[in-house]
């Protein structure tokens, strides 16, 4: 029940995002511009999806069982598994592209959150073509994770009705995880930290980020709601890392070092 009402919170995460990002018209004018530019492209690979779904179906229900009576049913589910993998691959795309594209957006909307909150010490000063030549770096050793987690999704979504929930679900939640990561990426680098200490401390409040995550996942899987999605998760991944930070007595002693030493120099 604990994680449960953890992974509610969690979620809860998502929608204080949104209600913050959305009350503010300067915020929404900033947000939206990333999303915009990259959504037509995600698009078009849905409908290439769509335009190729039926012949890949119906070429591993052949290959599987032939002409035999159970060809519709496994073509069914192959066709399932197969837009459940997609998914995970294309949002998660998505996701990374649009952070990349809107790299100098999304950290003013992000960094615009982080202070409201409070008073922020100041980590390394990185320009902004560095954050974004993390992201691809991140995004590529990620996708190392995300392609064989996919393939994998698609061979348990053969297994008629069962199969199919259970990859929908693994896929929300594991497309969950890999998305939050990437939304809570700005308030974590703004503070010297990287993609080993954002691991770590998320780990720590696992069920509350799969919770913000999957949110933020299921979301992103509808094209018309994408483009909403990207700064209302930048604004509730912030409020994610700030709680999880506060948390973590291991990372606060880690930005305090950081801060000392950019002190010092």
């Amino acid at each position: 029940m604990r994680a449960l009402s953890e992974f509610a919170r969690g979620v809860g995460f998502y929608w204080r995002g949104f209600r913050t990002w959305s009350s503010d018209p300067g915020l929404m004018a900033v947000g939206l511009l990333p999303g915009l530019i990259t959504a037509w492209l995600f698009v078009m690979a849905f409908v290439a999806l769509v335009w190729w779904l039926d012949p890949i179906s119906t070429w591993i229900a052949d290959r599987l069982v032939g002409d035999g009576g159970a060809h519709s049913l496994i073509a069914f589910a192959a066709g399932l598994g197969i837009v459940g993998a997609t998914v995970l691959i294309v949002v998660y795309g998505f996701v990374s592209v649009t952070s990349v594209v809107g790299q100098p957006f999304f950290e003013h909307l992000s960094h615009r959150v982080d202070d409201r909150l409070g008073p922020v010490a100041p980590g390394p000063e990185w320009p902004w073509w560095r954050n974004a030549f993390r992201g691809v770096g991140e995004a590529l050793r990620i996708s190392l994770v995300t392609i064989p987690m996919s393939v994998a999704l698609v061979l348990v979504g053969l297994v008629p009705v069962a199969g199919t929930v259970v990859a929908w679900t693994l896929g929300a939640l594991v497309g969950g995880w890999f998305v939050a990561l990437e939304f809570s990426a700005i308030p974590f680098e703004r503070r010297g930290l990287l993609l080993r200490d954002r691991r770590r401390v998320l780990a720590a409040c696992r069920a509350r980020t799969l919770g913000f995550g999957a949110m933020a996942f299921v979301m992103a899987a509808f094209a018309p709601v994408g483009v909403v999605m990207m700064p209302s998760a930048v604004a509730g991944g912030t409020l994610l890392a700030r709680w999880a930070l506060d948390q973590d007595l291991a990372a606060k002693s880690l930005v305090a070092a950081h801060h000392a030493a950019g002190a010092s120099d």
